[in-house]
This record gives C-alpha cells, structure tokens and sequence, in this order.
C-alpha cells in the first residue's frame, strides 16, 4: 500500500481517483488547491503526487517549482490537465515531472503510470544500499563531465562522497552525493537510462517497457539528458 497525494481543482476527478486508486489498496489523501497541496505536503512526503496543471490558486506547474526549488521534490510527481500544450507537457519534464496524463485519463494508463512512479520511490529508497565501503583497489577514472564517470572496468571502486553503482556488462558508474539534487539526479538518470539501453540493445520499446515511459516521454527525456541511443546500440553491438 502506497500513500498517494491526489491535487485536482475538480472535485469529480478527485473522487474519481480516489476510488480507483483505493480499490487497488492505496491510501489517498485529497487537496482540491495548490495550498491544501503545501500542507499535505509538510506534514510529510507522500509516496506519489497526482497534480492538476490548471487551478485556480496556483498552477501546478509553478507549484512543481516551488517544491524543486525548495527542495521537496523527494517524491515521483506526475502531471495531469485536459488543455495542457506539449510545452507545458515538456516543461514539467524538465523540472522533475515523472509523467504526464492527458484528461480523461484512461485507467490503465493511470494504473501503469502509478506503479512506474511508486516503483521508482521504492529505487530511490533502496539507493541508500549503494553505498560502497571502502576497498583499496582500482582507482576511478578521469570523470568527463562534474560527478559524472564514465563506465569502468573494475568490479570495486573504493569512493568518498558518493556511491558506486552497478550499470550493463558490470560496469561501474560512480555518483557524487556533493551535487546539488538537480544535478545529481540528472547523473542518476543519465546512468540509470544508460544501463537500460545498454542492456536493451538501444530498444526504445523495450526500454519504455522496462522504465514504465511512454515512447514520446522517453524520447523527450533522453534528449533532455543528452543520451543517444544509437551511439549506445553500436556500442553494445
């Protein structure tokens, strides 16, 4: 059991929501506004945020700021409107969105979307496990971009400050916890998306399948990330 945080203005999509997600064991909890949204989310970080872009206090767009900026964005937050552009769609991305739905959303999308996003907390939880203990072995290589390195052969890499994780073919990527979270998180992802395309052969499909992404979000994201996937599938080729 999750516990979700349901933002819509609409009160008809909030009960709506509600009673679905109950119904796969969830316990949801309601705001109908940007502010009631704030609250809820000092009293603690809930496992998923479902967040309406149109309302009418504060959208949830600048909200998803707000949060980013201030750093409470510690939880998978996926966006949902009816009018939404594609730029807006993007935007929301960028800022640290997980997805987005279109209104009406179909409800096997919206149950596909949750278990990617709550399956994604769970890893983020995990992450802690990472961390490597220390062992006086290979030295890391030369990183080519800030708390970023690049693949390495070796099996143990001893790191301070960070942690070492495991990517395709056993290679070695280490992570710098002295990032600010932005730029981390982007690293993790650039890893993380990495690893699932080294180990898919460059397979958009597949890979959409294993990360839980649509094929246009996934794109976007790579792109965004700056990861080709072509250079990837010759790599592993």
């Amino acid at each position: 059991m999750a516990n979700i945080l349901v933002v819509d203005d609409e009160m008809g999509i909030r009960e709506l929501l509600s009673e679905i997600l109950s119904d796969e064991g969830h316990a949801i909890q309601l705001a109908e506004n940007a502010q009631q949204a704030r609250e809820a989310r000092a009293q603690g970080a809930p496992d998923l945020v479902l967040l309406d872009i149109w309302m009418p206090d504060t959208d949830g767009v600048t909200l998803l700021k707000e949060w980013q900026r201030d750093g409470l964005l510690t939880m998978p937050v996926i966006m949902m409107s009816g009018h939404a552009t594609i730029d807006t769609a993007v935007e929301a991305t960028r800022i640290g969105a997980l997805n987005f739905l279109e209104k009406p959303i179909a409800l096997q999308k919206l149950l596909k979307a949750v278990q990617a996003g709550l399956t994604r907390a769970q890893e983020t939880v995990r992450a802690p496990a990472l961390a490597p203990r220390p062992i006086a072995t290979a030295q890391p290589e030369e990183v080519s971009s800030p708390g970023f390195a690049q693949p390495v052969a070796s099996a143990q890499i001893a790191v301070r400050g960070g942690a070492t994780v495991a990517g395709a073919d056993n290679h070695m990527f280490n992570l710098s916890f002295d990032l600010p979270l932005r730029e981390a998180r982007d690293a993790f992802e650039r890893m993380y998306f990495e690893h699932h395309l080294g180990r898919e052969g460059g397979s958009m499909t597949r890979v959409a399948e294993k990360t839980g992404l649509e094929r246009t979000h996934l794109y976007r994201k790579l792109k965004q990330l700056g990861v080709e996937p072509g250079k990837l599938a010759k790599k592993n080729a």
